[in-house]
Formats: structure tokens, sequence, C-alpha cells
């Protein structure tokens, strides 16, 4: 990745292209997390591939090129919602229905959209991307203490949301189970 990056800052069009093909998946579920609506992603991504290409001069080291991507992201997903906000004044919007088949099962989705934005993004950041706390403080300019912090939050949140879920399946099995029996 280093070396496409290296031509990408030289202003190498086939390289950049590369690049944004091979984190075009993390950045998906990176702003799917934040915005939970197709629509806004694609403009999320594609203004952040914009951006990138623009500014890739003011990255510092090639081999941070992916954090400060999905800072940039971060910043363009967040925009979006302010306009959002903004533009909608009080009116709900529907979510579309969403399934992806990059995580493990559509249940790990209904999770990850049960828990508030600012969990969801650490856990995705953390758990599918990979990145280290260290880094995700970076990337969402927090301290690493308060992204360890929302880290064992959603641990908790969402354990919790299991157990529920697990209690409610076993109680409905329970309950066909006796109405069986009579």
């Amino acid at each position: 990745m280093n070396l496409l990056v290296k031509k990408a800052r030289k202003h190498d069009k086939a390289a950049f292209q590369q690049l944004m093909q091979q984190e075009g998946s993390s950045m998906y579920k990176i702003a799917r997390a934040i915005l939970k609506n197709d629509e806004d992603v694609a403009d999320a991504m594609q203004e952040t591939a914009l951006t990138c290409w623009e500014k890739i001069h003011t990255l510092k080291k090639d081999k941070y090129f992916k954090t400060w991507m999905v800072r940039i992201l971060i910043n363009n997903c967040n925009a979006i919602c302010r306009q959002r906000t903004r533009t909608v004044s009080g009116e709900t919007i529907p979510e579309a229905s969403f399934q992806e088949t990059g995580y493990a099962s559509v249940e790990w989705t209904d999770f990850l959209n049960g828990l508030e934005e600012k969990y969801r993004v650490v856990i995705i950041l953390y758990y599918v991307e990979g990145f280290k706390t260290r880094e995700i403080a970076d990337i969402l300019q927090l301290n690493e203490n308060t992204v360890r912090g929302r880290l064992a939050t959603a641990r908790c949140k969402l354990e919790t949301q299991y157990r529920d879920q697990h209690r409610q399946a076993t109680t409905k099995d329970h309950s066909v189970t006796i109405q069986a029996e009579r």
C-alpha cells in the first residue's frame, strides 16, 4: 500500500484509483455505520475520494494514509448528517433496509444498529477495520481513554442486547413447547 500512496502523491491516477478500490469496503462500512442510508454513504465516499485526491500532498506519512482517509470520511459523514438535520427540520426519515454480506450475519448488523452512533463507529473501527485504540483516538479526535471507555460500554450494550434476544427466543421456544403439549 505504501508504494501506491507514494505514486498517488505524485498524482498517479491509476495508483490512486487502486488505493480507493482497496479501501472501498472499509469506507462503506464506516460510512454506513454513521449514515445508515446508501445514497448518503455514496455521497460521503465520493466526496472523500475527491478530497483525498486534492489534498494528498498534505499527508505527512504514507503509512498513515488509511487513518487520514478515515478521518476525512468521518468528517464528510458528519457534514451530511448536519446538512440532513437542517434540510429535514423535524421530519423523520425512514431508514432503508440493509444487508451487507461483509458482516458475519444480519444479526450482527441488527446488534450494531441498536447502538448509538458514537459506540457503533468505535466498534467498527476496532473490530471490523482493525484499528488500535490509539489510532481510533486520532481518527475521531478523542482521548484514547474515551475510546477505550466507549469500547467497554459498547461491549456491555451488545452483551445486554444479545442476552435479551436470547432470553426472548428461549421464552418463545418454551411457550411453543407448552402449547404443543396441550
